[in-house]
């Protein structure tokens, strides 16, 4: 046995998928054996992975013991001469398992290899090639430095940023995503360290291969796509905890006396300037928008309290400072709240969703005025007034944030996408059809043969013209067929075109369209399996919403319930299980043993059931019905639940 590849997979079905294709295609004419160690994906994987690909050694662990524990797992029952480590959200070339193989065989110092990486856009890895983690290193890297100064041989040697990308390099660590290694290397220095979890076992094991007199090189002869967002979230306080404390766990193990306790203590003090950085920066994303809002809304009111008073009450005094600190503040946490809930911050949200938050602002507002004391009780008018003023600066702010980034007034739809597709007639018709039956639109402009010899009547040109192609129809998405396409060509057409368009690639027989724009965002996909209405962001929020706004409902209904429960305390209980997220107040139905996967949901205390009260179903049907709920979501499928069933609280 060549060579065993071996791929861990937590909840990303689809990548593990195309990865598995493109491995099939680069072990043509070699002895391979592929391993996948799925840890306790909730996504189907295990299924998926039997049904097509059977011949694949399956390891499905009931939990999830991390990274390297699951890779020593396959390693342990390898039979390769060499070992792969490859991640799910990979593609290889056709030909990246001979040409490594080649360049191991002569180079009997060569301990193991990394290669060229780029992620779903094209861009180039840095971490294709690392240098050793020295305190020095380690604090350029923490501080900025190595960015400042990208080509630097002091600053940038975590990333070795001063060699040549395209040239065989020898190099201190390799990643994680791709390590190709002799078993006999594995046999001398030790498997994965299983104190790792996830992050920094690359670097250990990195670390000990040259330790044992082996090198370690870079080898970008070969070019692999690595998606990367779908293994890492590093916008994520979980990722920097994780990370540094993989480092601290590394330093504590390889240095010794005061270097140890320089770098741990760097290392710690890291984690608390990431993570405050970190929280800086998604606070900032998240409330901008808000906060202009905020701040244009408050110099409105301020604007119109005084030329109401001026104008119709003759008294510039009329409002009191109280107007000012308290009524202006409220007003605005009520309007935005109410945008907020309305889905108005929602990434390209519509207008309509606005309008709808400010006139449920309006009316909450209405509705709580006669409730303040007579000292806060300012003219209606201005409550009027001010939710005009708030349409249109929240409107107006849309349009002109809108107008400066796209150049257009379309305001909560994303411009569709000149669309071309790069493969056979008969792919490219199976291709649009999975993009209409996924509903996704797009400004489809035509197919480009992979073939020289091509119908001027139906292709728009052959692979060798793309450049051309996109640059006369002015094209922003490129979909490659796989069946068609070698992954060597697809993944140097990225690196040529450049990061500005978005390149996806369908598998074959696949029923999903794969790819990701950045290597720190989640991959982007298209699919026709099922969507879960309940697993969007929106539907999430509103459900939450809607569990604490049912709260004292029930709380003033508590008289009237006590009697159909028996209990008091049983539905204060309830209340206070809900309102701190223990439990939600509608959930699936428990159904024992069930195999179906649905998105995860609190423990409830009803269930799609519970209108049939006091039906019995059985399991089947129990299935069905959380299925559907999932599927068809809606906060109004929730409140007709609980107005059937609230007799079971």
């Amino acid at each position: 046995m060549q060579l065993s590849v071996i791929i861990v997979n937590y909840n990303v079905k689809y990548f593990l998928e195309q990865a598995l294709l493109s491995v099939q295609k680069a072990s043509k004419g070699l002895a391979v054996e592929v391993f996948v160690v799925d840890n306790n994906s909730v996504d189907e994987s295990v299924s998926m992975v039997k049904e097509k690909f059977p011949e694949v050694h399956l390891i499905a662990n009931k939990n999830n013991p991390g990274f390297s524990v699951a890779n020593n797992q396959a390693i342990r029952q390898a039979k390769g001469k060499y070992i792969l480590l490859l991640n799910p959200d990979t593609v290889v070339e056709e030909d990246t398992f001979a040409k490594c193989i080649r360049f191991m065989e002569d180079q009997p110092s060569a301990g193991a290899l990394g290669v060229k990486m780029i992620d779903g856009s094209g861009r180039f890895l840095p971490e294709s090639k690392r240098g050793f983690p020295t305190p020095a290193v380690a604090f350029f890297k923490t501080s900025g430095l190595s960015k400042l100064f990208p080509k630097s041989k002091i600053f940038n040697r975590y990333h070795l940023g001063y060699l040549d990308d395209n040239r065989i390099h020898e190099i201190d660590i390799l990643a994680g995503a791709f390590m190709f290694m002799r078993k006999a290397t594995l046999d001398k220095v030790g498997l994965l360290d299983e104190t790792f979890f996830m992050y920094g076992e690359d670097i250990d094991l990195s670390y000990r291969i040259t330790q044992g007199s082996y090198k370690n090189y870079y080898f970008p002869e070969t070019t692999i796509i690595h998606y990367k967002g779908e293994s890492t979230k590093k916008g994520s306080l979980n990722y920097v905890r994780a990370f540094y404390n993989a480092m601290i766990i590394f330093a504590k193990k390889h240095f010794k006396g005061e270097q140890a306790r320089i770098f741990v203590w760097m290392l710690q003090l890291a984690i608390y300037l990431q993570a405050f950085l970190t929280i800086v920066k998604n606070t900032a994303q998240r409330l901008f928008l808000p906060l202009l809002d905020g701040l244009l809304i408050f110099g409105g009111l301020y604007f119109l309290k005084d030329f109401w008073a001026k104008h119709y009450f003759n008294n510039p005094d009329y409002y009191l400072p109280s107007f000012m600190y308290f009524n202006v503040p409220l007003y605005i946490l009520i309007w935005l709240g109410a945008i907020y809930f309305s889905g108005g911050y929602d990434r390209n949200s519509r207008i309509q969703k606005i309008i709808r938050g400010v006139l449920l602002g309006t009316l909450v507002l209405a509705a709580i005025y006669g409730f303040l004391d007579l000292e806060y009780r300012t003219s209606r008018v201005l409550i009027v007034l001010g939710a005009i003023w708030v349409l249109l600066s929240t409107i107006g702010l849309r349009v002109i944030l809108h107008f400066l980034k796209f150049k257009n007034f379309d305001i909560g739809n994303e411009q569709l996408k000149n669309l071309v597709i790069v493969g056979t007639q008969a792919e490219s018709k199976r291709v649009l059809g999975l993009l209409q039956q996924a509903q996704v639109q797009k400004n489809f402009i035509g197919v480009v043969s992979p073939q020289s010899n091509f119908d001027n009547q139906t292709y728009l040109s052959d692979i060798e013209q793309l450049d051309e192609v996109v640059q006369i129809y002015k094209i922003n998405e490129i979909i490659f067929c796989a069946k068609d396409i070698p992954s060597q060509k697809t993944i140097s057409w990225m690196t040529r075109l450049g990061d500005e368009i978005a390149y996806k690639i369908v598998p074959e027989k696949s029923l999903s369209i794969i790819g990701s724009n950045s290597k720190n965002d989640p991959g982007e996909l298209y699919t026709i399996e099922v969507q879960f209405q309940i697993a969007t962001v929106s539907n999430r929020r509103n459900k939450r919403l809607l569990d604490i706004l049912i709260c004292p409902i029930i709380l003033l209904l508590s008289p009237i319930l006590m009697f159909l429960v028996g209990s008091k305390a049983q539905i204060f209980s309830h209340i206070f299980q809900v309102i701190f997220n223990q439990k939600t107040w509608i959930a699936y139905a428990p159904t024992p043993q069930s195999k179906m996967t649905l998105p995860s949901l609190k423990k409830g205390l009803l269930s799609p059931a519970s209108i049939h009260f006091p039906k019995q179903f059985d399991k089947a049907t129990l299935e069905r019905l959380n299925f559907l709920y999932a599927k068809d979501y809606s906060v109004w499928k929730d409140l007709e639940i609980l107005f059937y069933g609230f007799r079971l609280l």
